[in-house]
């Protein structure tokens, strides 16, 4: 069963109203004239980190991915609760040193949690995070919508194949791009109350727009050739459709995508790649010319 199959089934199940009916990346629960946001995500070995990564960046990435779906939310994180599975001491003294220093980085605190022990490493996070204003959603999209990036995508992509050929600088800011990334928090906050909808980028810029404009129930067109990539992935991985296209549907790149109103003014850094439209559908073009949906648009969980 894919996740998307699993999801739906949920669906069927009694929702609370702050589900947003599982189309969202958070539920929101009103609290007066201010927001509670939760958020929740899980990490495995094997599949969302190398067996023999540093503890340390498991921990800081744990925490960072967490925070990207409050950053989409614009909201302001205010605690977590860690879900841990105990293993060896010094990697479970390890992880908890950068899990420590996440925390302190992005001033949030601890909450609780739980753990326990099993022969594969299964780590989880909920987040929790606060609001003063609506939290916008990844079905609020209008017709006529620009859709926008927060900034350079396939970073993570170049630094995943750099870690798995076995050599590389741990300070590479391709290595850190997957090892490290950086939820827009700020970001977030500074333009919640300016776009229709907002979600962050986590299973690959393509997969994340079809859900967009799914959940909002448009169609939506991206430019590839408008995409932000980095000169750093440009010199790793080349510039040609074909790398573009593996940087829009790799994920791990945890920036921000936006739908605003066309005469709306966004931050510099936000990146004009698409629109909004009446209908259903994803439409690719690159320079004018119209492209071919690739087989995947990003990573689907299976089983």
């Amino acid at each position: 069963m894919i996740e998307r199959e699993f999801i739906e089934l949920l669906k069927q199940m009694p929702l609370h109203d702050g589900a947003r009916g599982l189309n969202d990346d958070a539920a929101i629960i009103n609290m007066g004239d201010k927001k509670l946001i939760l958020t929740k995500d899980m990490m495995v070995q094997g599949v969302h980190y190398f067996a023999d990564a540093d503890p340390q960046d498991v921990a800081w990435k744990l925490v960072a991915v967490n925070l990207s779906d409050l950053a989409a939310k614009g909201a302001l994180p205010i605690g977590v609760m860690l879900g841990f599975t105990l293993g060896e001491d010094d990697w479970d003294k390890s992880f908890l040193m950068g899990f420590e220093a996440a925390l302190n980085h992005y001033d949030v605190k601890l909450l609780g949690g739980d753990t326990v022990s099993s022969q594969q490493r299964i780590i989880s996070l909920t987040a929790i995070g606060i609001s003063n204003h609506d939290a916008p959603s990844r079905s609020g999209a209008q017709d006529g919508d620009i859709l926008y990036v927060s900034g350079p995508i396939g970073d993570a992509c170049a630094g995943y194949e750099m870690i798995k050929s076995g050599t590389y600088d741990r300070a590479d800011p391709l290595i850190l791009a997957f090892n490290r990334p950086k939820p827009q928090l700020e970001l977030g906050q500074n333009i919640a109350a300016l776009v229709n909808g907002m979600m962050d980028i986590s299973d690959g810029l393509l997969i994340d727009v079809r859900r967009m404009a799914e959940a909002s129930d448009l169609a939506v067109s991206v430019t590839l050739d408008s995409l932000p990539i980095s000169e750093n992935y440009r010199q790793k991985c080349g510039d040609d459709l074909h790398s573009i296209l593996r940087a829009a549907t790799w994920g791990d790149d945890y920036q921000l995508l936006c739908a605003a109103p066309i005469d709306v003014k966004l931050p510099e850094n936000m990146i004009a790649i698409g629109k909004f439209t009446q209908g259903n559908g994803l439409s690719l073009s690159h320079y004018g010319e119209k492209i071919m949906l690739p087989s995947a648009l990003g990573y689907e969980h299976i089983q």
